[in-house]
């Protein structure tokens, strides 16, 4: 296979980006993205660490992130699988990518910027549901944001698919480990999930 290992060659292979794919980029939240991501009950966050790469999910039952300021924003970080691999390379390298996404919208809006953690008081109850707290909050200096082309979700139908039948998470489990009952998990799971939501 042939393999792409310069910049100059994969240039010349797309050529020049259209302006406004330029000219659309802010360096802080203008009101137009700030009802943007209002709007956003789901994003993806991408890290880098030293063992690599973690884009996680991330949602919520209202805006997924709270706008402190024109340059700033909030991320709750919400009851999970304690993995921490975000959290991790946050720690160790703040360089972060966010991806908003509204269901029914084609069009994605992507922030770059650099993270800290917080788990000041101060900070972690402002996002208090059903009487909990996160246990850390994701705080994001944006340093680029800019919203990003509809072809991708337009080819891929993602808002008006029928969802197809795939693996379960049980299946999952159940291929990794062995013996285990993976239709229980899966039919109890939605019960469970109810106690440690947030």
């Amino acid at each position: 296979m042939d393999t792409i290992t310069d910049i100059a060659r994969l240039e010349a292979l797309y050529g020049a980006p259209g302006e406004t794919s330029l000219t659309k980029v802010a360096r802080r939240i203008t009101p137009l993205y700030r009802d943007w991501i209002g709007a956003a009950r789901f994003v993806v966050l991408a890290t880098v660490g030293p063992e690599g790469t973690d884009a996680s999910p991330r949602g919520d039952d209202g805006p997924v992130v709270e706008i402190a300021d024109d340059s700033t924003l909030l991320l709750p970080d919400w009851r999970g699988n304690n993995r921490i691999d975000s959290l991790r390379n946050i720690v160790r390298d703040g360089r972060v990518s966010l991806m908003f996404m509204v269901p029914g919208c084609n069009n994605v809006v992507r922030v770059n910027g650099r993270a800290v953690l917080t788990a000041d008081p101060a900070v972690t109850e402002r996002f208090e549901q059903a009487g909990q707290n996160p246990r850390s909050v994701i705080v994001t200096t944006v340093e680029e944001l800019y919203f990003q082309c509809a072809k991708a979700f337009m080819r891929s139908r993602l808002w008006s698919s029928e969802a197809p039948e795939v693996p379960t998470a049980g299946q999952f489990l159940k291929e990794a480990q062995g013996a285990f009952d993976a239709e229980a998990y899966d039919a109890g799971y939605v019960e469970r999930a109810k106690g440690i939501m947030w």
